[in-house]
């Protein structure tokens, strides 16, 4: 037999390296074409694990807000624990007291934990804190113009009771430097406060589930909701949620048919505005209506954002109605009534008129007063929003 490996055996004709080149080129090109098309086993299998946590936008938006909220509570725990061994070692507090020292010292510790867990995330996500909802032109403006917006609107609400006999006030509760000194600590308590909710809710909530989220995940987030509180909660203005989730399906439905540009942007506002008001049932005092107005609330918050581009108007009002409301007014707030307030008020006539113990939060009047300031956000930063936009769309035409 002759060996299987024999020396190739060329003729003259065979020779002519002009007449192998294409038929080489085109060996060449075929196997290219079958090895890009054929990966190697490890890599596809990489690649599928790659998908079920990463998305186009990074770390899919259901995975990011896991990591948040598990790290919130790691970090609330040896928190929680120092703050109680100051509370009651140092500061002498008595639980269950609504005082400044109190209350500062309970938001601190809610403001540290998002810092830490939104830090970690930030790194992990290759973003900045600032990321989350806080940057946009005119910060510093937004804030206190968001500010003297919610003392305004707050101080309209309780104007409109006063007049309508739904509210009296009493005598001054507070005199001398005590004004000024429980006007500060108070301040700096809803000012951690406004970080805490808006935070939370506006800047990394918001933030992520726009880029991650659909009508049918907002619809099972929506449902999960209205199951916990079927099947756990009894009274304290439960009807408050229902009645937010029904208000919300039908625009959001719409939104996803029509897949309107920016729809994701929506409905995770009616998933952060549910939820704001689901915490609150947590209060005690509350009824329906102070459970609506705080979603309600809440999406005023979101339309902010958009208009404005960030959450610092958010941040500012939100301080601005609960520093108003607790301490300048002397009102109970979400059935919380504070010690250390400048003036005293005390609601009167039917709950439905007057808030009763939920404050004025908790009349039927506040839903007028959120919808005007919803009117005045929009009058005012929706045209600055068009502007922008009018001025983008000319600057992309002329390049």
């Amino acid at each position: 037999m002759e060996p299987e490996n024999q020396p190739l055996q060329f003729d003259a004709a065979a020779t002519d390296t002009a007449a192998l080149e294409p038929a080489i080129a085109g060996d060449a090109a075929e196997a290219l074409v079958q090895t890009e098309s054929l990966p190697p086993e490890p890599a596809a299998k990489k690649h599928v694990m790659v998908r079920v946590f990463m998305g186009d936008q990074g770390l899919r938006a259901g995975w990011s807000i896991l990591i948040f909220v598990l790290l919130t509570l790691l970090f609330l725990f040896p928190l929680g624990y120092l703050a109680n061994l100051i509370a009651t070692r140092v500061l002498h507090l008595k639980s269950g007291n609504f005082t400044p020292a109190s209350a500062m010292l309970q938001e601190l510790v809610l403001v540290l934990a998002i810092l830490g867990a939104g830090a970690i995330v930030a790194l992990i996500e290759r973003r900045r804190l600032l990321d989350y909802n806080l940057t946009g032109p005119r910060r510093t403006r937004n804030f206190f113009s968001g500010l003297a917006a919610g003392f305004v609107a707050l101080s309209a609400l309780v104007g409109a009771l006063a007049m309508g006999g739904w509210l009296h006030f009493g005598p001054v509760a507070l005199s001398g430097s005590q004004i000024f000194g429980f006007a500060a600590l108070w301040g700096a308590c809803f000012l951690l406060v406004g970080f805490f909710e808006e935070g939370t809710f506006r800047c990394y909530f918001q933030f992520t589930l726009t880029r991650g989220i659909n009508f049918w995940w907002a619809l099972g987030i929506e449902a999960a909701i209205c199951l916990d509180l079927a099947l756990r909660a009894k009274g304290n203005g439960v009807w408050g949620v229902y009645g937010v989730v029904a208000l919300g399906l039908v625009p959001c439905l719409l939104l996803q048919l029509r897949k309107v540009e920016g729809a994701g942007f929506w409905q995770a506002a009616w998933v952060t505005s549910t939820v704001f008001g689901f915490i609150h049932t947590g209060n005690n005092g509350e009824n329906w209506i102070g459970i609506f107005a705080a979603a309600a609330i809440g999406f005023v918050f979101c339309v902010s954002i958009w208009v404005t581009g960030s959450a610092w108007w958010a941040i500012g009002c939100h301080a601005g109605w609960d520093w108003a409301e607790t301490y300048f007014y002397g009102t109970a707030d979400s059935g919380l009534q504070a010690q250390g307030h400048y003036l005293t008020t005390s609601p009167a006539g039917q709950v439905i008129w007057s808030g009763g113990t939920d404050g004025p939060e908790g009349s039927v009047l506040v839903l007028g007063i959120i919808l005007l300031l919803l009117v005045a956000l929009l009058v005012i930063y929706g045209r600055r929003r068009m502007t922008a936009m009018e001025a983008a769309a000319m600057e992309q035409r002329s390049a």
